[in-house]
């Protein structure tokens, strides 16, 4: 949160049962929980506090997301927790980024009911203030459940704050079902969207507080997952009970969940335009400076990101976002010490995933050459704007859409940014094969794939003069705009017997920003399948290589090939690289296998810790583990 202190009240002395259980259910120290509600002064300390335990979405160590799939790789080696994941080393004793009996969302649910509980008592405060706040709360503990849920599926739902006195023998709960789950969550959101403002009223100290369209925008992505097959008519979970013979997942597919996500998402929308929320456009990108208007869409696309608080940025996270750039940049010219790790970098999958120049993937374009992606060709004034005119690069590198150059950095590419941002005639351009100055080093400070993310990278973050990074900090996004758009187009797809216009007009316009004509219009004119549109199942496809290209690098792939039930199929193809540890480009442009990844049904949920279910036997693990 912006200029919002985080202070966290150390409530919990004693707890149940110290680490173990799903939640901490009982505080010791009564007395410093109602001074906390004495004035309206301590109480807004609570509120953060409540606020506090929003996960570090823009952590690589934190968020699972980021690194835990097959969207980034790093250096042989090297780990950090979410590539621990990605090679297989997940179990149930120390269960890697675990959440469920000894994390921090448990405490921050628990304050939330703490706070709901005790904020009437407040004397000195307005009751439409009260009711706000209850409102943030309320959102707040809606997506603390979500969190968990979209991590182990059914949760144990808690709406009630025990007696002190209540036995440890008491408060022993079993999980909730998926669509106990759903409805608890989306009933808190319901409760709150009424009473929460349509955007923050003080902009200085109040931006990343909940508004009416964060919420919103939240109880669309939930009833999208609930809409999803992971969820929604899966087969592996047919017989799933917990100890008493409870079915904890639906027993068949229901249809009509896609409907309510749609106009959950077009409620979201509407909401979102209201309050004057709108996909960042090249027109938003102000540089007195001259550019062209292919570097001027480029940057763009980059700050749809990257600049804070843009007008697309439905909800964001506020913490620094210092390390996932010093992860994931390149080194732009030789330093005299290494100032950016340069690993968190993108598998040669990904940079085949962004279409060709046409808005069709490279593999449908019948003007483009994928049999040959990977021979070279030397780069001619028509590319100047994205490879160095006259240096030598994979064809897999030319004629690719705006988004490929915005979001990817290569060998023998340009970065308009740092230092060099006043004229697209003079750019950085990365030289990456080996011996080269943004190529392998010792330790693990490089790119093992060829490929980095420059999507995450302010377009001022530079190396100062001591080489130490200055990354510009910016707002990581945990909702935007684009991404409720291609909900909406998903959902409205699943839920009619065929795509029509209606399907097809919020993806289009996610396109038309990128600088694409619309899906119709290219599939016709430029695939090899021009009637892919048209049929529900193409369709589908179509939006899910959408969202994984206009998504790319914020999380949201490593969770929709989960709740689309495809990560088996992608998991389970080797992860390509370039070979980096050649200098001449008929070598370096020769991909080679890093890791054969594993992926069975048990990875679809994250695995509860065994002494966590040793504590309290009411609780099943989850299917595998």
């Amino acid at each position: 949160m912006k200029n919002i202190k985080y202070i966290i009240l150390f409530l919990f002395a004693g707890m149940v049962s110290c680490d173990k259980g799903y939640l901490d259910l009982v505080p010791d120290n009564v007395s410093t929980i109602d001074n906390a509600f004495t004035n309206r002064f301590n109480a807004e300390k609570f509120l953060y506090t409540c606020y506090s335990f929003i996960p570090q979405e823009g952590n690589t160590s934190a968020n699972p997301a980021l690194a835990a799939g097959d969207e980034v790789w790093y250096p042989s080696g090297y780990k950090n927790n979410g590539i621990r994941i990605a090679l297989g080393e997940q179990n149930i004793t120390t269960p890697i980024l675990n959440h469920w009996g000894n994390g921090t969302l448990r405490v921050g649910i628990r304050d939330c009911d703490i706070f709901l509980n005790k904020i009437d008592e407040v004397l000195d405060m307005e009751s439409q203030e009260i009711q706000q706040w209850k409102a943030e709360v309320k959102f707040l503990k809606a997506y603390y459940y979500f969190y968990l849920f979209r991590m182990y599926g059914p949760v144990p739902i808690l709406d009630e704050l025990f007696d002190i006195a209540t036995p440890v023998d008491g408060v022993k709960i079993s999980r909730n079902s998926i669509d106990e789950c759903v409805d608890y969550m989306i009933s808190l959101l319901d409760e709150s969207i009424p009473d929460l403002p349509l955007m923050v009223q003080f902009t200085e100290n109040e931006l990343g507080r909940v508004t009416k369209p964060t919420a919103a925008s939240l109880k669309a992505r939930i009833l999208m997952f609930s809409a999803s097959p992971l969820f929604n008519g899966n087969s592996v979970y047919e017989n799933f009970t917990d100890n008493d013979g409870k079915a904890l997942f639906p027993s068949a597919y229901d249809a009509d969940k896609w409907t309510k996500a749609a106009t959950a998402c077009k409620e979201a929308i509407d909401i979102c335009h209201e309050a004057g929320i709108a996909l960042y456009q090249k027109e938003d990108y102000i540089n007195t400076f001259f550019v062209s208007d292919t570097t001027a869409l480029n940057v763009a696309l980059r700050q749809r990101i990257t600049q804070k608080w843009n007008k697309e940025l439905i909800w964001g996270h506020t913490g620094s976002t210092r390390d996932i750039q010093f992860e994931a940049m390149p080194r732009l010219f030789a330093y005299e010490k290494v100032p950016v790790r340069a690993r968190h970098c993108a598998p040669l999958r990904i940079a085949e995933m962004f279409y060709s120049k046409n808005g069709v993937p490279i593999n449908e374009d019948v003007t483009w050459d994928f049999t040959n992606r990977y021979k070279q060709r030397k780069a001619t004034e028509a590319d100047k704007f994205y490879i160095k005119e006259g240096e030598v690069t994979a064809n897999l590198n030319f004629n690719r859409e705006p988004r490929f150059y915005s979001d990817l950095a290569f060998d023998r590419s340009l970065w308009f940014g740092a230092d060099k941002t006043t004229d697209d005639k003079d750019q950085y351009f990365l030289e990456a094969r080996y011996g080269e100055f943004a190529s392998h080093v010792s330790g693990y400070g490089y790119s093992r794939t060829g490929y980095w993310p420059k999507k995450l990278i302010h377009l001022k973050s530079a190396v100062d003069r001591s080489f130490t990074l200055n990354a510009v900090q910016y707002t990581f996004p945990i909702i935007r705009l684009a991404d409720i758009y291609l909900y909406y187009t998903e959902a409205l797809n699943e839920a009619k017997d065929a795509p029509d216009a209606e399907v097809y007009e919020y993806i289009d316009l996610v396109r038309a920003r990128a600088g694409l004509d619309n899906v119709v219009d290219s599939w016709k004119d430029f695939s090899s399948n021009p009637y892919k549109p048209s049929t529900k199942s193409g369709m589908r496809s179509i939006i899910q290589q959408e969202r994984m290209i206009e998504m790319s690098f914020e999380g949201a792939r490593f969770w929709d090939l989960r709740r689309w039930k495809l990560a088996q199929d992608y998991m389970k193809k080797p992860i390509k690289a370039w070979n980096i540890l050649e200098k001449e480009p008929e070598d370096y442009y020769s991909p080679i296998i890093l890791y054969y990844p594993s992926f069975s049904e048990r990875d679809y949920l994250w695995p509860i810790k065994e002494s966590d279910i040793l504590d309290n036997p009411n609780i099943v693990q989850n299917l595998g583990w």
